[in-house]
């Protein structure tokens, strides 16, 4: 190795690895290897340096690779150059004589930039063979997989070779099998496709030719006619369609699986799908009549074609039953068919003209419960019903009204409306015949009897004749409360004939819009004397005991020293069941009556208008009420013989009669020359009677009444004597507008005329007239059905107020009670009134139009007036 300064490599090299000729201090972190060779009397020389202090001479070869070695540090060490050049060249200087201290920290300054530039050039040699090493990898990978690859193509080389060899030894054998399955395989489809066609043209042939059949089967001997098979198998396919409910899905559904097996047998015998590929496209066509467009051969379309056909044929079918059966369900739904879901519901067999009256009234009723459920059960069509009710004038007041057609003589129409889970059910009575109507309310009770689950309510049946009630108890027993309308309604005109206003008393005691009767149980009252319960309810006034001891019989207006037991109950009359409770009892002075007062019976003159059939039952009422020596003139078309006829034949014995007189009249009571030839304003009561040829008719038979009406009115008010001082007033100046009317009302004053009205449209012409004291027989009918409805235990309450004997409802003078503007309670009133044996429930005052039920305030005092009149509950005797 040439150690010449001047060659570049050799300065490179020993730059990088220098030789451990300088002399210099190193540490052994610091040392570095050379591969360059060493001179082995320099290294002695410079490791074990001479004793004495004189520095050993140093050779001109190594001075000039020192002096080179500083101008290189000095050309890459910028910034020492500029800081220290004199420095720099006093160091060479001393370079030639140096010392030992400026030795050191010149060779300290060139061993950091060496460090500096070793650091770099190490990371950078890091890096390079970092690449190197990944690149040398991936070339190895490379050559790997190509190995590998290559490996494998000679695998399968040999694999072929070898499978070519087996496929030349099998050949002859596969073109066999395939030749032999290509025979069965045809076959087959040959055998499906004959099947296909057999089966669908069997049935038609056997259709076409089984009259033939039959005409062959029948004996040559034979005289007797038989039916032929084409018949018999329709009678049998006509018995299944209409015995069993699903029979027209299960037919369709064995037409649609019968087409699919069909359809699935001839795609198989013309296509080269399997048996399961063809049922599924035989599927395909008929539930998609569009998917036989894909077909292709002329084999297959005719099969997919008739398919389609099929299927078209049979969703039409499906789509004609689905639509059968959601009309059938809404048919149903819309004509009240469906079952009535409902638990405490008032149930509603019937339909007339009482129905109107009769909702509304239980409407009134259950207001107070937030409304209840009524359901009504008629032989007519649902939609009528719905839309009459509709029409119905009146707030239903949160009560629900449904309809449902059916007959109430048919069990199963009766399950239908729940009816053994009503609280109530009531009987309509037809309109028209009396016994007729009577006969089906009968037959409907022992609907109702057979009903197996039992029924959880009473029974409310309306009658027409009196006679008939007997038949309907013995069937019904106790579930049954009778309400003989015609009955009803003849007591009523006779009592508010003789008693002027004790008709709008009776509509405000039998509906629920003002005050009716309650019954109930208050145990703080027991031990209390009956006196003391009349003023221990503030808001109701007690007119009965209900007897616990006598099975529940109710005493009307009993003894002032009747003391509660316990378990008795108290009648009152309250405008709400909630609505009273008692009280702590008020001081109340007991006062005496004015004068011991008896009113005696007078005779009268009454005038029956019209014919009725319960005609005998009125004259026996009347008989028991009038005096001796009355009149009863009875003026209709009937002729007399006729009359004593049908008296004799409902019982009246003429003969027995002790207090009236009969008096026959014949003529028509809309011919006014009929009615001049009667003394009309001699009568104390006019009843004009809802005749029995016209009875059916509500409105032609209140176009009569109102006529007769008329007609009296008018011929009243020309005969009475005041008509002169009238006229005389018309033509002193005053206007003539309405004094027709004038003149009636004035006649109403002198006589009492009651009118028997059956349409409550009729009630408003009569209420703005003024001209008669009428009676709704229909609407007090429908009152009286509402509340036995709601508590069956009325109904005695009612017999016993319509009945001939017991109590009555009655008006009296307030003269009997107290003097001119004496001041007094009312309360006081009842105390007096109980002297004589009878109830205050109300009073009406002079100037007033209406009376006053269950009157507030009871302990406040008043003035009142001779000519003011009380309502009272007393014996009819």
């Amino acid at each position: 190795m040439s150690l010449d300064l001047d060659s570049p490599s050799t300065t490179n090299r020993d730059w990088i690895f220098p030789s451990q000729s300088f002399n210099l201090p190193r540490t052994p972190a610091r040392r570095f290897s050379s591969s360059y060779p060493r001179t082995t009397s320099l290294q002695n020389s410079l490791s074990h340096p001479p004793s004495n202090s004189t520095p050993p001479a140093v050779p001109r070869t190594l001075r000039r690779r020192i002096s080179h070695r500083h101008r290189i540090v000095e050309r890459e060490s910028s910034v020492d150059a500029v800081t220290d050049g004199k420095s720099n060249d006093f160091a060479v200087q001393s370079g030639e004589c140096p010392s030992s201290g400026n030795k050191t920290t010149s060779v300290d300054k060139k061993f950091t930039s060496f460090f500096r530039r070793f650091t770099v050039s190490r990371q950078t040699a890091c890096i390079i063979a970092i690449l190197v090493t990944c690149f040398t990898c991936l070339v190895h990978k490379n050559f790997s997989l190509h190995n590998q690859v290559n490996d494998l193509q000679d695998e399968l080389s040999k694999l072929n070779i070898r499978l070519r060899r087996c496929n030349i030894s099998d050949s002859i054998d596969i073109i066999d099998s395939i030749s032999e399955h290509n025979v069965s395989g045809a076959s087959l489809k040959n055998t499906a496709l004959i099947l296909s066609f057999m089966m669908l043209s069997l049935p038609l042939a056997f259709i076409k030719y089984m009259g033939y059949i039959s005409y062959i089967r029948r004996p040559s001997d034979s005289n007797t006619e038989e039916l032929s098979l084409n018949k018999q198998l329709a009678y049998r396919v006509d018995v299944f369609l209409s015995f069993h409910p699903y029979a027209k899905p299960l037919t369709l559904l064995v037409a649609t699986l019968l087409l699919i097996c069909l359809g699935g047998l001839a795609l198989f015998g013309v296509t080269d799908d399997s048996i399961a590929d063809c049922l599924w496209l035989s599927w395909t066509y008929v539930a998609d009549s569009g998917n036989h467009t894909n077909s292709e051969g002329i084999g297959p379309r005719l099969v997919s074609v008739s398919v389609s056909f099929g299927g078209m044929l049979i969703f039409a079918m499906m789509l004609g039953l689905v639509s059968d059966a959601i009309s059938e369900k809404f048919d149903s739904l819309r004509k009240g068919r469906s079952e009535v879901v409902e638990q405490n519901h008032t149930l509603i067999l019937g339909w007339s003209d009482k129905l109107g009256s009769l909702l509304n009234q239980l409407a009134i009723a259950n207001e107070s419960l937030g409304g209840g459920t009524v359901v009504v059960m008629a032989e007519r069509d649902k939609e009528e019903m719905e839309l009459d009710i509709a029409k119905m004038e009146f707030d239903f007041r949160g009560t629900s009204v449904i309809c449902r057609s059916g007959s109430p003589l048919i069990l199963a129409d009766l399950k239908k409306v729940s009816v053994s889970k009503a609280r109530a059910i009531v009987v309509l009575a037809e309109d028209g015949n009396a016994d007729q109507s009577d006969a089906r309310a009968l037959r409907t009770v022992l609907s109702l009897t057979g009903v197996k689950e039992g029924l959880r309510g009473h029974l409310v049946v309306e009658l027409g004749d009196l006679d008939n009630e007997v038949l309907v108890k013995l069937v019904g027993g106790d579930l049954v409360e009778t309400v003989v309308a015609h009955d009803v309604i003849g007591r009523l005109m006779i009592q508010c004939a003789r008693q002027p206003g004790l008709a709008q008393i009776w509509e405000d005691i039998l509906g629920f819009e003002n005050c009716e009767f309650y019954i109930k149980k208050w145990p703080q009252l027991h031990g209390m004397q009956f006196e003391e319960v009349l003023i221990s309810f503030p808001d109701a006034i007690p007119c009965g005991i209900k007897v616990a001891s006598s099975g529940g019989k109710i005493i009307l207006n009993p003894d002032d020293s009747y003391v509660l037991q316990e378990g008795d109950e108290v009648l009152v009359i309250a405008e709400d069941d909630d609505s009273y409770a008692p009280a702590a009892l008020p001081m109340v002075q007991r006062g005496n009556l004015p004068k011991n007062l008896i009113i005696p019976k007078t005779t009268e003159r009454i005038l029956f208008c019209g014919w009725r059939r319960d005609m005998e039952d009125m004259i026996l009422v009347l008989d028991a009420f009038l005096a001796h020596g009355s009149e009863l003139w009875m003026f209709n078309e009937v002729s007399e013989k006729e009359r004593e006829k049908k008296l004799t034949d409902g019982g009246l014995d003429i003969s027995r009669l002790a207090n009236i007189i009969l008096v026959n009249r014949e003529g028509n009571a809309v011919i006014r020359r009929h009615l001049e030839s009667l003394p009309l304003e001699s009568f104390d009561s006019i009843l004009i009677l809802a005749d029995e040829s016209v009875e059916d008719s509500a409105i032609q038979a209140d176009s009569r009444s109102l006529a007769t009406l008329l007609l009296i009115r008018d011929i009243q008010a020309k005969r009475l004597p005041y008509r002169e001082s009238m006229v005389s007033k018309i033509h002193g100046g005053s206007s003539s507008q309405g004094s027709w009317r004038e003149e009636m009302q004035q006649a109403s004053d002198k006589s009492v005329i009651i009118s028997e009205i059956l349409d409550p449209r009729t009630k408003n012409l009569l209420s703005m007239s003024k001209i008669s004291d009428y009676v709704l027989s229909n609407e007090l009918v429908s009152m009286a059905l509402a509340m036995v409805a709601e508590d069956r235990q009325i109904n005695d309450v009612l017999e016993e107020l319509f009945a001939e004997e017991g109590n009555e409802m009655q008006i009296r003078g307030a003269a009997l009670y107290l003097c001119d503007s004496e001041e007094l309670s009312f309360y006081e009133v009842l105390l007096r009134a109980r002297q004589r044996r009878e109830i205050v429930i109300g009073y009406r005052l002079a100037n007033a139009d209406k009376a006053v039920i269950n009157p507030p305030a009871k302990t406040e005092r008043r003035k009142w007036s001779v000519k003011d009149v009380f309502v009272v509950i007393a014996d009819k005797e």
